[in-house]
């Protein structure tokens, strides 16, 4: 089948800046990439970040989006593993070196010469696009509600399995993609999700409560019960000292997101007696097949709103306001 020479996309022109919808020429694969038509391409808060400019390094014009499912059109003479006509999905970490020191020690995620999808490279919002082969993971399914596993998923899987597997009693702070696709994984593996949202906000707290959770309330509250983890996906640094007021001895507060604002100061009492504070940074592709294999065992749901590609913006107010319970899709079709 012969390909466009111009694809639909939202590209971000300015930081700060909606984004625009417009005909872009068609990308062509490298010797190493996968060319793909999207099907579908989440909207994660790390691409609010980047179109707010609080991640201030994205290459302009942008095209965002690094939850993306598709279908393999194309690809470079290197590639091995796909076939046209695959389903693929492309997460947030585009391209690794392989020789830097972190590399070399299997810490790929903190890799010096990282490229990052839908932020150092283009990414989903579009019609169409190129992910290097090496960095896409071959899906069983193409469907939109697969997409927010590509991030949000992987995401807080990483950060979920730096809990101790001891930990029974786990918080999680901020209830958006990210929390409902990890509480259903702990529910089925016998942990209790106690939900924090923000204060007063009914239809998140409910939207816990139906996805698991065991105990909701807002972050001005104290669990019934003293926390042996806690994960926090909210970008608020003032629920470090929260958290860390919540959970027992020994416990572990893990920073789940890639923006936080300030950490207010606090008393050293409440990270005392071996409390752990950790944040997560990006993940590997071994988070990727260690995640798609686990959904092989246990049945998650994601529960998305979907929204058209011209659609982006609407879609990321929505998000921005707190007025969508899960994940934010951009469908193609």
């Amino acid at each position: 089948m012969e390909l466009p020479k111009l694809m639909a996309a939202m590209v971000l022109k300015k930081k700060g800046g909606p984004l625009v919808y417009e005909q872009v020429a068609m990308p062509s694969p490298s010797s190493e990439q996968v060319l793909i038509r999207v099907i579908a391409c989440g909207i994660c808060r790390t691409d609010l970040h980047i179109i707010d400019g609080e991640l201030d390094k994205p290459k302009l014009p942008l095209v965002p989006g690094h939850e993306i499912v598709g279908r393999v059109a194309g690809m470079g003479k290197n590639v091995t593993g796909f076939k046209i006509n695959d389903i693929v999905g492309v997460p947030w970490v585009g391209y690794t070196c392989g020789y830097c020191k972190f590399c070399k020690l299997g810490k790929e995620n903190l890799c010096d010469n990282a490229l990052f999808t839908g932020y150092t490279i283009d990414g989903g919002f579009a019609e169409y696009t190129v992910a290097n082969g090496r960095f896409c993971f071959l899906l069983d399914a193409g469907k939109p509600e697969t997409a927010p596993l590509l991030c949000a998923g992987l995401i807080g899987f990483r950060s979920y399995r730096m809990i101790s597997n001891a930990a029974k009693n786990i918080g999680i702070y901020g209830f958006g993609a990210s929390a409902h696709i990890i509480t259903q994984i702990a529910k089925a593996q016998g942990k209790n999700i106690y939900a924090f949202t923000r204060p007063g906000d009914v239809q998140a707290q409910l939207f816990a409560k139906k996805m698991g959770a065991c105990w909701v309330g807002g972050s001005d509250e104290i669990p019934p019960l003293k926390l042996d983890a806690a994960i926090i996906f909210a970008a608020v640094g003032a629920l470090i000292p929260k958290a860390l007021n919540d959970v027992d001895k020994g416990g572990e507060v893990i920073c789940g997101g890639i923006h936080m604002s300030e950490i207010p100061a606090f008393s050293y009492d409440i990270l005392w007696e071996e409390r752990v504070v950790k944040s997560v940074a990006n993940l590997t592709r071994a988070d990727g097949v260690d995640f798609f294999n686990l959904l092989k065992e246990i049945s998650v749901h994601t529960q998305t709103k979907i929204f058209s590609l011209q659609q982006a913006n609407q879609a990321i107010l929505k998000l921005r306001k707190g007025e969508i319970s899960g994940a934010a899709v951009l469908v193609m079709d």
